[in-house]
């Protein structure tokens, strides 16, 4: 063991160890009043306690009620953030991941949390974080009850940072959406994403990277710079999915959030064993993000629909009867939406093209194939 010298020295403080107290209060400050602003009627208490309280004596309405919970993050997409020092945006990517995941089994969304672990806390970054979060939060009708932002001098650099977010909703238990609901003859609509999203970003990333270019390009075929296209914030979906769940006209039986691992994974995660959905690659076209990523690193189509959403950042499996209700309803929620394909009896057939996807994700349930090719504006 070292023995203590007898060198005279300075106090070792928490600051003088690299975390600001005071810069925390001032985060606070700044964002308070956003946090305050998604509170609805049945949060109880305000801004700063240990815990959030949230009133939910509504559930006792409910026959069954269960509990759905999901938590996520944004992933390396923060690396884009500090590089071109823009944070109000990554919160909406931060909601969607969360709030998006929990809607797909047909819960409501009563509540979120976030996290925020930061080298350096500097107030007007830590509030502009956390006014992202809250005007999403916002959108999707889901107070922000709570959040947590930790200094970690040493383990992150000064202008790092990671952002992580869990959420709370609720469902009957005869309501739960999933593939215990998907039959044969079902129709897989496809929403629009509104980019890139939170996902894949270690391969796009790399890619920029490879090819030298900058953040500040300006890229024509995106009509602005590739930074910008880059932060471009992940779509919310709840609104929309709670309308198609709310309609009478719609049998709503499934959603699958498009995330990691593309649009084929995460659509079987909802189907049952011995059903296949059958998706027409041609019936959108793939938006010029991804084809600028495909050209520029030399990525093959394969890999690219592993790994991206080309365009599909949600979907909803309906009846067949309420299939024209879907795509009025989702669109007047100004979401483009088309028909992807139909469900059916799997004859265990790969496909033109061998692009059968079976048992993702750990889910040993249907299948989805993968049929035509993609179309390029």
């Amino acid at each position: 063991m070292t023995e203590p010298t007898d060198a005279p020295r300075a106090p070792i403080t928490y600051a003088a160890a690299g975390v600001d107290t005071e810069a925390g209060d001032r985060a606070v400050e700044l964002m308070k009043e956003a946090v305050r602003a998604t509170h609805t009627s049945g949060v109880v208490g305000g801004v700063g306690g240990f815990a959030g309280l949230v009133d939910v004596s509504a559930l006792k309405d409910y026959r069954r009620p269960l509990l759905a919970t999901s938590t996520d993050g944004v992933g390396t997409k923060v690396a884009i953030a500090q590089a071109m020092d823009v944070h109000h945006t990554i919160g909406h990517d931060l909601v969607g991941m969360v709030v998006d995941d929990i809607v797909v089994v047909g819960a409501r969304p009563l509540l979120m949390t976030d996290y925020i672990a930061t080298g350096k806390v500097v107030p007007e970054r830590v509030a502009d974080i956390v006014r992202g979060i809250a005007e999403a939060c916002a959108v999707v009708g889901t107070p922000l009850l709570g959040g947590e932002t930790a200094e970690h001098p040493g383990l992150l650099g000064e202008h790092e940072y990671d952002v992580a977010g869990a959420a709370t909703g609720v469902v009957e238990a005869d309501a739960v959406l999933g593939a215990g609901r998907v039959r044969a003859g079902d129709v897989v609509v496809a929403m629009a994403a509104s980019g890139l999203h939170s996902n894949g970003y270690s391969l796009v990333r790399r890619v920029v990277d490879v090819a030298g270019w900058a953040l500040d390009r300006h890229v024509p075929e995106l009509g602005r710079t590739l930074g910008e296209e880059l932060l471009e914030p992940t779509r919310l979906y709840t609104p929309a999915c709670l309308d198609l769940v709310d309609d009478p006209a719609i049998d709503v039986h499934a959603f699958s959030h498009v995330t990691g691992g593309g649009l084929a994974a995460n659509l079987a995660r909802v189907l049952p064993r011995g059903l296949v959905a059958d998706v027409d690659r041609a019936s959108w076209v793939v938006p010029p993000i991804f084809d600028l990523v495909r050209t520029l690193g030399q990525v093959p189509w394969e890999d690219l629909q592993g790994t991206l959403n080309l365009g599909v950042g949600m979907v909803a499996v309906v009846d067949p009867a309420g299939v024209d209700a879907t795509l009025a309803a989702v669109t007047a929620r100004g979401v483009d939406a088309w028909v992807l394909g139909t469900v059916s009896t799997d004859d265990g057939a790969p496909g033109p093209d061998a692009s059968a996807i079976r048992g993702t994700k750990g889910v040993d349930g249907g299948a989805v194939r993968l049929t035509g090719a993609y179309r390029t504006a």
